[in-house]
């Protein structure tokens, strides 16, 4: 994924610097606010956590049970191993319709398989509706930098310089008028279109429903304007029950965008039926693999619980300072450098785990309470052991477990170590170069420490010393 390379580019960014700044925090006070609603907020967390592990523990019979009742409504189920086989049956389908025109809302799994680029390739049209993805497409193919806002590292003036081009419509200043331009070209698509294409926020295993959460409304009308409607997501997606759908949606929403509900929450539940007015004629659900079986036998299982709210990466201060596109592929921040390896190899992506300062900040807001930081550490500990990661590396980490097996030694080595750093600060106390560690202090002063141990400090804080 080069994340490194990928992070010293965008940390030299100005336009992207001055684009997150503008959106740090953006979330974060709104989902405080939002949780400070609910009187049992941890109580709740709990019963998600459980709700999604418990879909876990017995997905295959929950899978089996959605395919059931899926098909007693009138739908199709399909399974797709890979990237590929998405590809190959989304265009099956369009072709055993007769489509032309697609219309697609957001859908992360179809950002694995590049679906756009393979439904245009077969000569088909294909239009993101979602105005996020929106810009990314007509700004060629983009990729996302967000799980929730993909085009969150987008100024308004970027968007109005985008749309002027593409549109060919005179410059637009504010945001609302920006988003009537879109909403008058996006309505003759929805109006045209033959296929609407879909993600799921989650599958209902007892109705054989999907349910779809946005803001827009885009959703609502790409699913049920056209005559065929697909729908794509991971298997992982599984929940039992209705009503486990409404006790994950009390943090789904608050957890993503600070919000007590989303403004539109669909239930699609199979084709239109004798006499119903809305609904569609043919109905699809392809449920994904493409790597979800191998993270759900690791040690990293507990990822698969993620709802996709995005509030780990709204918290992260490494994806705060290098945005998205850095992690090089299509999830980011926390949740994304485990995803990330388990699905493409850890061989290709063994950077994305220590792209942490294992703050655990995203572990305190995850709404299903997924241990990230530990689930990094075990990606970390397995790029050790297969020698993934650079010779000094690993050097240095097993001189450094060496003398930590030895308490005295360990001790002495830091009572030296704090005293040496001591001596290399300034006046204001801070270290402008670390000698071993110049990927620290490359873009950063590191404070110095005092001069004095842990186990110093403490000793003195006990005998009423002043530190």
């Amino acid at each position: 994924m080069h994340f490194k390379e990928r992070a010293r580019e965008k940390l030299g960014d100005e336009r992207l610097q001055r684009n997150l700044q503008k959106i740090k925090g953006k979330f974060v006070g709104k989902r405080r606010s939002a949780i400070t609603e609910l009187d049992d907020f941890e109580d709740t967390r709990d019963a998600a956590r459980a709700i999604r592990q418990h879909a876990l523990d017995d997905l295959d019979v929950w899978l089996e049970l959605f395919e059931a009742n899926a098909r007693a409504r009138g739908a199709t189920v399909l399974w797709a191993q890979d990237p590929a086989e998405i590809n190959r049956l989304v265009l099956e389908i369009a072709f055993r319709h007769g489509v032309r025109k697609i219309v697609k809302s957001k859908s992360m799994v179809s950002e694995e398989s590049a679906l756009d680029l393979a439904i245009e390739g077969a000569g088909l049209e294909v239009v993101e509706t979602d105005l996020g993805e929106y810009i990314l497409q007509i700004n060629g193919y983009e990729p996302p930098s967000h799980i929730v806002g993909p085009a969150l590292h987008k100024s308004k003036e970027e968007v109005t310089e985008l749309f002027h081009r593409r549109h060919g419509t005179p410059r637009k200043e504010g945001i609302e008028e920006l988003c009537r331009e879109a909403r008058a070209v996006l309505r003759e698509h929805y109006l045209t279109a033959d296929m609407g294409i879909s993600g799921g926020n989650f599958f209902v295993a007892e109705t054989g429903s999907v349910v779809l959460v946005t803001n827009e409304g885009n959703a609502s009308l790409a699913t049920t304007l056209p005559k065929v409607h697909v729908a794509i997501s991971g298997i992982e997606k599984i929940v039992p029950t209705l009503e486990d759908v409404a006790t994950l949606m009390r943090l789904l929403p608050r957890s993503a965008t600070g919000q007590s509900i989303s403004n539109y929450v669909d239930v699609l539940t199979g084709t239109r039926g004798e006499g119903e007015f809305h609904g569609v004629d043919h109905m699809y659900f392809i449920l994904v693999d493409s790597g979800r079986t191998g993270v759900l036998a690791s040690e990293v299982r507990e990822a698969l619980r993620c709802i996709r709210c995005g509030a780990c990466m709204n918290h992260c201060p490494v994806y705060q300072a290098v945005g998205g596109h850095s992690y090089g592929w299509v999830y980011p921040g926390p949740i994304g450098s485990i995803l990330t390896p388990m699905y493409v190899g850890l061989d290709k992506a063994h950077e994305l785990p220590a792209a942490s300062t294992s703050c655990n900040q995203c572990g305190v807001v995850c709404p299903v309470k997924i241990p990230l930081p530990d689930l990094q550490r075990k990606l970390r500990e397995q790029a050790f052991e297969r020698r993934l990661r650079p010779w000094s590396e690993r050097a240095a980490l097993k001189a450094w477990a060496w003398v930590a097996r030895r308490p005295g030694l360990y001790a002495a080595a830091s009572r030296l170590g704090v005293r040496a750093l001591r001596m290399l600060a300034r006046g204001d106390g801070m270290i402008r170069r670390l000698p071993f560690g110049r990927a620290w202090t490359a873009g950063r002063d590191m404070p110095a420490p005092t001069g004095r141990t842990f186990r110093e400090l403490y000793a003195a804080r006990r005998n009423g010393e002043s530190p």
